[in-house]
């Protein structure tokens, strides 16, 4: 989980490839596919998400970035050579239990590609059924960092948990020698924060302590008081749930967001007035708003769906891979799953790059900046930063 971004815990470099790589990843969608298989049968793609339950506004968003997605990468047709992508859509509610039921049903009906999983719980649970069944796998908007490196067969369309973090060391430059409060609630969303925040910027040089509260407080001077005393360079806040908008008052008021660098994550739109009068005041990290980046992908993304948020460019990139595993690989899966790896191609945020060694998805992050009050708001990018200054370690593949 990020900072609100995904309302789940964290769960814990490469450089880009050479121009020579990304040029052979630029085939053509229209092209026969070269992996075999019946040329004019239709593919299959089974598309497990959440279309209910608490994350079912990431799962629309989602979905709508699938379809524009596949609309870019087939140029209309909505096929690879002469094969018609064929989507089946399926409501796993957030339940690992109703996922994991739903891609063995999709995998004995002969789907040889699966995507989705709005939640990482979700993700953790499909991943061995892929590589059991040797079916690619691609999550979707799921965060945790235990999704990159799960097994060959699983990929991911979206940014993982530590590229959060990582932008968010990004707003005190040199951690060496600098404080970091992490305020979060108890319990273990708070507690998984906390952990990557040491991980990440107290592994890099940084002083991190926390201050905590109970998840059922809904007075916040006191903690406010311990934060202004602890006189730190960067404030990371990790909240979820309907205390926040009077969290962010509170901090407001103490004067506690002018006294130092405050770091949340920038969530859904619909959130943003949650911050109030605090929004103007806060630095953001962001894994994308509309207007973010001005890319071919971003402009036929924005034609489909207007505005852009946070979940869009997952299902977008979703797809985008989805036609390349197909051109490169036809119906033999390995064929896919080689295809992907060492891939960079040109998505909504801009270079993406598929890493070999684990499967990190190496992608450009932001720096936000939120103007204007309530439903008026409106976020601006601060700083860009590339795939290579946010890759995750390298981790070795599972599976």
């Amino acid at each position: 989980m990020t900072v609100r971004h995904t309302r789940r815990a964290f769960l814990s470099a490469a450089t880009m490839m050479a121009a020579a790589l990304a040029a052979t990843a630029c085939g053509s969608p229209q092209d026969t596919a070269t992996g075999g298989g019946d040329s004019a049968a239709p593919v299959k793609v089974g598309l497990v998400y959440s279309q209910s339950g608490a994350l079912a506004s990431y799962g629309k968003q989602y979905i709508e970035g699938f379809k524009a997605g596949l609309d870019f990468a087939t140029k209309g047709t909505g096929k690879v050579g002469d094969r018609k992508i064929e989507l089946t859509e399926v409501d796993d509610a957030g339940d690992p239990a109703k996922a994991v039921s739903a891609a063995k049903d999709l995998i004995g009906k002969g789907t040889k590609i699966i995507a989705g999983s709005t939640a990482s719980g979700v993700a953790l649970q499909v991943a061995p059924i892929a590589a059991q069944n040797k079916v690619l796998f691609i999550s979707g908007p799921a965060a945790t960092d235990a999704v990159t490196g799960a097994n060959k067969y699983t990929f991911r369309s979206g940014r993982q948990s530590y590229q959060d973090v990582v932008t968010a060391k990004s707003f005190i430059g040199d951690p060496t020698g600098k404080k970091v409060v992490v305020f979060a609630q108890d319990g273990a969303f708070g507690d998984a924060n906390e952990a990557a925040v040491k991980t990440v910027i107290g592994g890099a040089g940084a002083t991190v302590s926390s201050v905590r509260a109970p998840a059922s407080a809904t007075e916040f001077t006191p903690f406010a008081s311990q934060i202004k005393a602890a006189k730190p360079d960067l404030l990371f806040v990790a909240w979820a749930g309907t205390t926040a908008p009077a969290m962010w008052q509170t901090l407001d008021q103490q004067g506690v967001l002018s006294s130092t660098t405050v770091v949340t994550g920038l969530d859904i739109r619909a959130s943003w007035p949650t911050f109030g009068a605090a929004g103007a005041k806060i630095s953001f990290l962001s894994h994308y708003f509309d207007g973010a980046s001005d890319t071919e992908a971003s402009k036929a993304l924005k034609a489909k769906v207007n505005t852009i948020d946070l979940f869009h460019p997952d299902g977008f990139a979703a797809a985008q891979m989805v036609v390349r595993a197909v051109q490169e690989g036809g119906d033999d899966v390995d064929k896919m799953v080689k295809a992907l790896e060492d891939w960079s191609f040109d998505g909504v945020k801009g270079k993406m790059t598929i890493r070999a060694a684990d499967h990190a998805l190496l992608q450009p992050m932001f720096q936000a900046k939120l103007t204007g009050s309530g439903t008026a708001f409106t976020a601006s990018a601060q700083k860009s930063l590339t795939g290579d200054e946010t890759a995750p370690p390298a981790v070795a593949m599972k599976g």
